[in-house]
Formats: C-alpha cells, structure tokens, sequence
C-alpha cells in the first residue's frame, strides 16, 4: 500500500531537524542506546551524543524509541457511522496510541466494495495525523456471493482484503478469492473465522460462564473450523491468507501446525483476548461483548503463547467503537466491539513483557515491523536507520496510569478498561519527520 494517496496536502509534513534524544532504540536491528537526528521527514543520524537544538528536540530519556507501530485492524466508522467514530478521530486516537499507521475496515455503510468509497476514506486518511489505509471488501456488499472488483482497488492501493464483521462463510467463493488474490501482486486475504451458522445466535464465549449466566454462547469450534478450512484452501491454491483477531487455542494450535509446513499463513491477536476473559461478562456489561468472544483462561493463555513463539505475527486493536446509547442496550441487543488503539502499548507492556509472557523485542515486533510486512506498507514498520522514512515512537515502559475514557480521544467511549491501571504509555510519535504527539498530546490540542 502506498503511504499516502496523491493530490492532497500531506499531515504531519516535515518540520525541519530536531533529535530524539536519550532513548533506548528497540527495533528488528537490536536493542541500543542511540539518539535519533530527524531531518526532511528522514531518519538522518543514529548514534549516541546528537548535537541539536534544545527548543525542537524531543525527549526520551527512560524511553523505548521505535518505529512508528502499525495497526492491521481498525474500524473508523466513516462512511456511515460517524456518530461512533470519524477518519479524523480515529486517526488521533492512533497518533496517541503510537501508531502511524493503521489498516482501516471495510464493513462500513457504503462498504469499502467500491473504488469511489475507497478513494474517498484515502483521501480523507491523508488529512489525518495518522496515515490511514483502506482494506478493501473481498465480496460485494460482503454478502459473501460476488467477488468485490478486488483489481480496481488494488489499483487504488489495497493490498489487504476482506469482509470483516462477517465470515465468508462459502468456501468455494473463499478458493475464487484466494486464486484471484494470486494475480495481484502484494495482496494478503483476510478472514474473520467464525463459522456463522455454528456462532449463530451467541453473545459471548460458549462454556461455563454462558451457562451461568444463561446467554447463548459462541463455540471456539466456530473459529477453529473456518481457519483449519482456510488453511487448507491456502495450500491448495498458494494464496497467503492472513486470520483476523484469533481468539481459540483450537485456532492458535491449527496456525502453529500451518506454519510448521511452511505454507502462507499469518494472524494476529487482539489486545483484549490476552487481557480479558469470559469471566468479565458476569455484570451482563456490554462494554465486554465482542466478536470473536472473550474465551477462557486456556484460550487467553494459548494467544500469549502464541505471540510468544510466533505463531501469532502481529497485535492489532479491533478497535471497534460504538455511540454510546448501542452500548447501553442489553447485553444481547448491543452490538459487538470495543475501543483498542490508545490502550494497546500499556496492555503489551503489563501484560505480556512485565510477566515475562513474551519478550520486549517480539512485542515491538509484533506491533511494527511483522504488521507492516502483512500490510505491504514499505515505509512503516521500521527499522530505525538512516535514511528510512521518520515513522516514530517514544514509549515510557515505567509509566503508571489509569485508563479514564473521557481523556480517550476517540469519539466513542466504550473501553473494557475503564479504571484498569496499566504500565507503560505513548509519550511521542512522529509521522513523516513530524511530531504529531508530544508528551502525550496531540500537537494541535
């Protein structure tokens, strides 16, 4: 994907030189101490004692530097919803977060089936504080019959397809998919597995808190079908298939096996389903209703295992938010999804890298480079060097909050995490050599 769209004035155009100075640079390079010099929207300088100038340079002493984190899975809303969520919203809410870059989901209304409606959420991405790219629909309407004209929104730049919010559930249409994805170079299918007659009618994760609580559940098995289903169409045709927010140990097991026999597949984890459990549900809150569901304590413990040994490529937030009044519905009448990108750092940070889950190195991995590569977004993802586009991040891994969602700058406040206190925070990003968060503002607040 390109990183921005033509014609328009970019966000985040460079602002001269300034250094980053005092930080710890991780990235896929290794783990040193090195300032970081800025110039033209490039990575001009790497090593240790920059000279600078003192009014422009960014702080990070005690800080992890590292490339601008990239998000495979976000849900902005526009066209169709903004009352829940904007471009412009979304994309600020990334910038605090960290990212600058994020992949945004097609089931909006008018779906991204469309290049007129693709070309526009680019073009309003490029106005944004965070570059946005557009996923595009793998069936029209993502009704899952007719394939989208998937070689004119490649032309327009998506590289990453597919229906999300809903399962292809056909798997011959998934074959045609996978076959026609082959002849475009660069392009990655994408499925969220859930088998829709076998989760038909469930609310949340299928066990024992379902029963307790008396709400029709979600099988794991309804994940765990469609990805040993597509695995197989993705040896049968070649085509790279990429699984959305895996949340089953079944899944993660089948994943590790398709890895081991070398064929092109790749997932990713959401933050909630190594933090959260279907025991969070017993309030009957739909703050924690999602789909996939929060699983149990096996399935939490299988997704850190994942993203331990590399199972699981990548952390992308689903962030999914919602108006207010959907969320105040009763548990089966409101609808599934919770906010994400502000959050996702400090929940990788408390709890996978402060346990010993899984190693600093592999989180940031999982949050940049390892993305980046599953997006076809060259300029992202690291690593910090000369002469690579200044797409950056400063984390403060010692930094005590609590999440408060009206400090959240989405337009939505339905975080599960409301409360919480959490480790580790955003403290700059930098997009195209300028710094778009500082200290943990946007630079236009």
């Amino acid at each position: 994907m390109p990183d921005a769209s033509p014609g328009l004035p970019l966000v985040g155009a460079p602002r001269g030189e300034f250094v980053i100075r005092g930080g710890r640079v991780v990235d896929q390079d290794g783990d040193r101490d090195a300032d970081v010099r800025v110039a033209d929207g490039t990575v001009v300088e790497v090593g240790a004692g920059l000279t600078g100038d003192p009014a422009r340079d960014l702080d990070a002493g005690g800080c992890l530097v590292t490339p601008g984190l990239v998000d495979l899975h976000v849900h902005l809303r526009e066209p169709g919803g903004e009352e829940a969520e904007t471009i412009e919203t979304g994309a600020r809410a990334a910038a605090r977060g960290g990212f600058t870059a994020i992949v945004a989901m097609p089931n909006t209304e008018p779906p991204h089936d469309d290049a007129s409606v693709v070309a526009s959420v680019l073009a309003a991405g490029k106005r944004a504080v965070c570059n946005v790219v557009a996923a595009g629909c793998l069936t029209k309407g993502r009704a899952g019959h007719e394939l989208a004209p998937m070689a004119e929104l490649h032309a327009l730049g998506v590289r990453l397809f597919t229906d999300d919010g809903a399962c292809v559930e056909s798997a011959a249409v998934m074959r045609r998919a996978m076959e026609y994805a082959r002849s475009l170079p660069g392009t990655v299918v994408a499925q969220h597995a859930e088998d829709p007659q076998l989760a038909e009618g469930g609310h949340m994760h299928e066990g024992a808190w379902s029963s307790r609580l008396g709400i029709p559940g979600r099988p794991a098995e309804a994940e765990a079908v469609i990805v040993a289903r597509d695995v197989a169409l993705a040896a049968l045709t070649g085509a790279p298939v990429h699984f959305l927010h895996v949340s089953a140990a079944a899944a993660v097991d089948i994943v590790r096996d398709a890895k081991r026999r070398g064929l092109p597949v790749t997932a990713e984890a959401a933050p909630h389903h190594f933090t959260l459990t279907d025991a969070a549900c017993e309030g009957f809150d739909p703050v924690f209703k999602v789909h996939p569901p929060l699983r149990s304590d096996a399935d939490v413990n299988a997704i850190k295992a994942g993203l331990a040994d590399g199972t699981i490529d990548a952390i992308a937030t689903d962030h999914a938010p919602h108006a207010p009044e959907t969320k105040e519905l009763p548990f089966e009448e409101a609808p599934p999804g919770m906010l994400g990108l502000e959050t996702a750092v400090a929940l990788a940070l408390t709890e996978l890298v402060e346990p010993g889950a899984v190693d600093l190195a592999t989180v940031i991995g999982a949050l940049t480079a390892r993305p980046a590569a599953i997006a076809g977004l060259a300029a992202h993802g690291g690593p910090v060097a000369v002469g690579r586009p200044a797409h950056l991040c400063v984390i403060d891994p010692g930094l005590r909050w609590e999440v408060d969602p009206m400090r959240l700058a989405s337009r939505s406040r339905n975080t599960p995490y409301t409360g919480r206190k959490l480790i580790g925070r955003v403290r700059h990003t930098v997009l195209r050599g300028s710094p778009v968060v500082v200290d943990g503002e946007l630079v236009d607040d």
